[in-house]
């Protein structure tokens, strides 16, 4: 089934978006493939935007990473690649992007001092996925590196991720941002504003001190809402121009498989396609032959009273029963992506929390593109 080269994907990518359900091996992807940009010569830094600690794990980093790029030592190749990571701090990330958007320091300790900045900062639903989308914009810009890999969280959060630039876009059009700026555009005071009809009502349910550090912290963030529609814009291009491959990673299960067809066709309604896809975990397939042949040599071995020999061509005929039936669970998927870049990857030994295991799963992603099945 394997078709294609994963290599010539990465090789074409400025971004490169891994993403898929949950618990299919997608931050171990992410951190193969930033290994191999990096022996290719790449200046590679991967992102993740899931709390959890996969890609440090995954990467052998007992300290965990922060949210800065920290290098990461691996073996470049003669073009001297580099390897970097980090993860998402979304409350670190929010600061970052205040800062470098206020017209002074004082408009920026405005705003990060203010209780309504910091109750959303950490904790507002998709404050995370926005952030993320500044994380990407400004590690793309970032002349160290001329690669970023995304190890994106779960399918439906990683759709949240792709659409956090439009729906700011959005949310700065909104009536209710209007008038929650009237303050500074009218020069009205906060407590007159907090008077208006809408707001009252706002206030009765929220209470009046959150209401009014609400309007407080729109007030503060007076004149720049333009530089965040402008990178919220630079972002949305960036996800749509043709350097930006999207990695999608599965495994032979039902459920992801389901889950990663259904990923595919929301990545193909917002404009988006599928550049390659990892199929993770799958059982090898021994032999050329059917399981028909397999168990038909069973029976001629019992016929014999060869017992041990019927044994494992029973052995095969089951493991071979298993591996049919995970590649005829893929069809659906592998239909649904059409002529992209397919990769099995087989089941390992052990699982992948070491250098040596990320070696031997990007030798399968990487340098073994014989089909397994």
């Amino acid at each position: 089934m394997s078709t294609g080269r994963l290599d010539a994907v990465v090789d074409g990518a400025r971004v490169l978006v891994c993403c898929g359900s949950g618990g299919v091996g997608k931050t171990t992807a992410a951190a193969v493939i930033g290994i191999e940009a990096a022996r290719r010569g790449r200046r590679v830094v991967v992102v993740t935007i899931d709390p959890a600690r996969r890609l440090a794990d995954a990467l052998g980093l007992p300290d965990g990473l922060s949210g800065v790029p920290q290098r990461v030592a691996v073996e470049s190749g003669p073009d001297g690649g580099e390897l970097w990571a980090m993860m998402l701090d979304t409350p670190a990330m929010f600061e970052r992007v205040v800062r470098s958007h206020a017209t002074d320091v004082e408009q920026a300790d405005r705003i990060v001092e203010n209780r309504f900045y910091q109750n959303i900062a950490g904790a507002l639903s998709g404050t995370q996925e926005y952030m993320a989308s500044e994380a990407l914009h400004e590690l793309h810009g970032d002349d160290r590196f001329d690669l970023v890999v995304v190890d994106t969280p779960p399918s439906r959060n990683a759709l949240d991720f792709l659409e956090a630039p439009g729906v700011l876009s959005r949310f700065l059009d909104h009536t209710a941002f209007k008038l929650l700026m009237m303050p500074t555009r009218t020069g009205m005071k906060v407590l007159s504003i907090a008077t208006q009809p809408i707001l009252r009502a706002i206030g009765r349910v929220v209470g009046s001190d959150v209401l009014a550090d609400a309007v407080a912290f729109f007030q503060a963030f007076a004149g720049m809402d333009v530089g965040f529609r402008e990178r919220a814009e630079q972002v949305t291009a960036l996800l749509h121009d043709d350097a930006t491959k999207f990695v999608l990673v599965s495994s032979p299960q039902r459920d992801t498989v389901v889950e990663a067809v259904w990923f595919a066709e929301q990545l193909h309604e917002q404009g988006f396609d599928v550049a390659a896809t990892i199929v993770n975990r799958l059982l090898p397939r021994f032999g050329d032959g059917t399981v028909a042949d397999a168990t038909r040599r069973a029976a001629t071995a019992r016929d014999r009273g060869d017992r041990d020999l019927a044994a494992l061509w029973t052995n095969l005929a089951e493991l071979r029963t298993i591996a049919d039936a995970e590649r005829e669970q893929l069809r659906p998927l592998v239909e649904r992506v059409g002529e992209r870049v397919v990769v099995e990857v087989p089941r390992l030994p052990s699982d992948v929390h070491d250098v040596a295991a990320l070696e031997l799963l990007g030798a399968h992603l990487f340098h073994e593109s014989t089909p397994a099945g």
